[in-house]
């Protein structure tokens, strides 16, 4: 019964990332993205530790030390802030592990996937602003690049002040337009 809840979960949730990647033109990026989640290495671990309001690969983590599944995932999302973690080489940084900037068409997708997020786990409590809330409450935390970082809290600030529809039409003509 797990196993059937989780696909249902992760299905939904491409779904949703799908649509609003449709919505900005990244048709590619919708139709391929989080396939890996239907690979054995993390389908097999989400349906293991399924609860249906947070990602299971935190509860792999708690149980065993690691989460192979999202080490799995990681690696072949490049939406991913972590697929884009390296040693630096600037000033200050040389030999240090740092974010590297992300191509906006992959921070476009995160910010898809986080929008997606919220409505899958919050449902009926989702807003326009909950995504920007949850980026907000680990923003401390995260190895990005600055400029990956400021793209991101823009969308993600513009979502909340003037809804998904406005923020979509902002993607692609503002931020899209500009990097093709």
């Amino acid at each position: 019964m797990k196993a059937w809840e989780h696909f249902k979960t992760i299905t939904h949730h491409r779904h949703l990332v799908m649509k609003g990647c449709f919505a900005v033109g990244l048709y590619k990026q919708g139709l391929l993205y989080d396939l890996s989640k239907y690979s054995w290495t993390e389908f097999s671990v989400g349906a293991k530790y399924y609860q249906g309001f947070k990602s299971p690969n935190n509860a792999e983590r708690e149980a065993t030390g690691v989460s192979l599944a999202w080490l799995h995932h990681k690696g072949r999302n490049k939406h991913h802030l972590e697929y884009w973690i390296d040693y630096g080489i600037g000033e200050g940084e040389h030999g240090c592990m740092t974010g590297m900037e992300m191509p906006v068409k992959y921070v476009v997708e995160m910010y898809c996937d986080r929008v997606a997020a919220c409505k899958t786990y919050q449902k009926d409590a989702y807003t326009n602003r909950s995504a920007l809330e949850y980026y907000e409450k680990g923003k401390g935390k995260y190895m990005m690049h600055a400029n990956t970082a400021k793209l991101l809290e823009n969308m993600l600030t513009y979502l909340a002040e003037h809804g998904e529809a406005a923020t979509n039409d902002y993607i692609r003509r503002e931020i899209l337009k500009n990097k093709k």
